[in-house]
């Protein structure tokens, strides 16, 4: 007698059809990528194959009549709290492929989430709050990096300003749309971001993949990407952004590089990387150019030459436990703006043994480089974007009073388009038109719609931002900024209260 594989027994999802409302439409079949549907004429009924399902629920949304319900298999194997079904299912599938197992977006495991431990403090009384409905809230932020001082000089009666000032990026919300690289999501995902950075003022990022030449025209609103791959990297593309950044790490995957699978790489994506049609596209895991700090120097001002000084050049890098002490490194190596990337940030594609094991958390890196900059006199030198788990507003805050001048959103962006976060972004099958390069898929993706979406998903956080900052008796973010006074720890220990620099509730 024979059985089939254990992998085939066990699937994570189950899709219940509710037989007396379903009017075989067929929609499901259409709208699901991983072809979890399929019609029998015979029977004249919808079946459906389980263990093919990824839990997207489009198929849910999507049925005219409600008779799809996608829920958790309940048929698992025998409990165990050391040998969990993660664990098993990682396992079975590594004895019958022998490869690495990929997975995509964030960090879902449950460690500790460091912004759901702090609390903002309120004015009362003796420090009265502002009202944000009649008196103005200042949102707008530089970045860049600033003189310690400024000198006038008097020139016809009138006081000048005798101090040059580095270039700087305006934004007038202290988000912006982080690195998501042209392939691992698509054009009109990326034109989408392009026409909501445009109205809203601030800027989106390009990722690793080079800018399409129809987005040139938002170059304004665009900072773009200079990676270990260098893919589309040319002198026309380095001064079509109003800035520059180097990606040294990324916190889904700190210490590796990427890989965008040869079939996502259509004829379009060829030409912006600059790789043949239908190729890996493989990022070393380091740049090879930059083995030091003096290296990442040399880089940073040749492309500062490249664009002739009038853009400022960032260095991204991944939280780790020795992130401060990087940061000041690139500091002094000229970077105008340090972006710290922690391990709850998303991906496309990476090995699930980095996402889940490497790499430390946001909120403990951005505190631990914040004081280090000040501790030796630099903070002005530089301007910090933090990344990686920022779900709302509060976290936006709480961010910018650890010492964060502004943040990047880059699973928020995408659930704001329609991701239900099924973590298969790597298969290139994403049900929702987002991280797929199939045609057919990819409409599904209106970018209108989708600027829409992020346009009124920055705005509502940006009444969020005020409203907070009205009850702290505040009217501008920049007297939040690395204002730990402001923050109280709840259910922390004494250590991370110190590298966090906040004290804890009550006191």
């Amino acid at each position: 007698m024979l059985f089939k594989p254990v992998s085939q027994a066990f699937y994570e999802f189950y899709v219940k059809r509710d037989k007396d409302r379903c009017i075989q439409c067929r929609v499901c079949e259409r709208q699901c990528s991983y072809e979890v549907h399929s019609y029998d004429p015979s029977e004249n009924i919808m079946n459906a194959d389980h263990h093919k399902c990824v839990g997207c629920r489009r198929c849910e949304y999507m049925c005219p009549t409600d008779s799809l319900k996608i829920t958790l298999n309940e048929s698992t194997f025998r409990p165990n709290e050391l040998w969990t079904n993660f664990h098993r299912m990682a396992l079975i599938k590594q004895r019958e492929t022998g490869g690495i197992l990929l997975t995509g977006m964030g960090n879902d495991k449950p460690y500790k989430i460091f912004w759901d431990h702090l609390l903002i403090d309120a004015c009362q009384v003796t420090n009265p709050s502002i009202d944000p409905l009649r008196e103005p809230m200042e949102l707008r932020t530089y970045l860049g990096s600033k003189p310690d001082k400024l000198e006038f000089e008097e020139l016809e009666g009138k006081l000048k300003l005798k101090t040059k000032i580095t270039p700087q990026l305006k934004i007038e919300y202290p988000i912006m749309f982080g690195a998501m690289s042209y392939g691992a999501i698509n054009l009109n995902v990326h034109r989408g971001m392009a026409m909501a950075a445009k109205e809203l003022g601030i800027l989106y990022n390009t990722g690793e993949g080079g800018l399409h030449k129809s987005l040139y025209e938002y170059g304004p609103w665009t900072i773009v990407q200079c990676a270990s791959g260098r893919f589309g990297v040319h002198a026309e593309y380095l001064n079509a952004g109003a800035a520059i950044e180097i990606k040294i790490g990324q916190g889904a995957k700190p210490g590796i590089g990427g890989h965008l699978p040869g079939e996502k790489v259509t004829r379009a994506i060829s030409e912006t990387r600059m790789i043949p049609e239908g190729s890996d596209a493989l990022s070393p895991a380091p740049h090879h150019d930059i083995y030091s700090i003096e290296d990442l120097r040399q880089l940073i001002y040749a492309l500062k030459e490249a664009t002739d000084y009038t853009k400022p050049v960032s260095v991204k890098i991944a939280a780790v436990h020795n992130s401060a002490a990087i940061a000041t490194g690139i500091a002094r190596a000229g970077a105008d703006i340090i972006v710290l990337d922690g391990f709850r940030g998303g991906t496309g594609a990476s090995p699930t043994i980095i996402r889940d094991h490497v790499g430390i958390p946001a909120e403990l890196a951005l505190a631990a480089v914040d004081q280090r900059l000040r501790d030796e006199g630099i903070r002005n030198s530089v301007s910090i974007v933090v990344s990686g788990g920022i779900r709302g507003s509060a976290d936006v805050l709480k961010a910018i009073a650890l010492g964060a001048d502004a943040v990047y959103i880059g699973t928020a962006t995408l659930q704001a388009v329609g991701c239900t976060l099924c973590q298969r972004c790597y298969t290139g099958k994403c049900p929702w038109g987002i991280a797929t390069n199939d045609p057919y898929l990819a409409k599904r993706i209106n970018p209108e719609i989708a600027a829409e979406q992020l346009v009124n998903l920055v705005k509502s956080w940006g009444h969020e931002i005020q409203e907070i900052l009205g009850a702290l008796g505040i009217n501008a973010l920049e007297s939040l900024r690395g204002n730990r006074l402001r923050l109280r720890a709840i259910g922390l220990t004494d250590k991370e209260m110190e590298i966090l620099g906040v004290l804890p509730a009550g006191q």
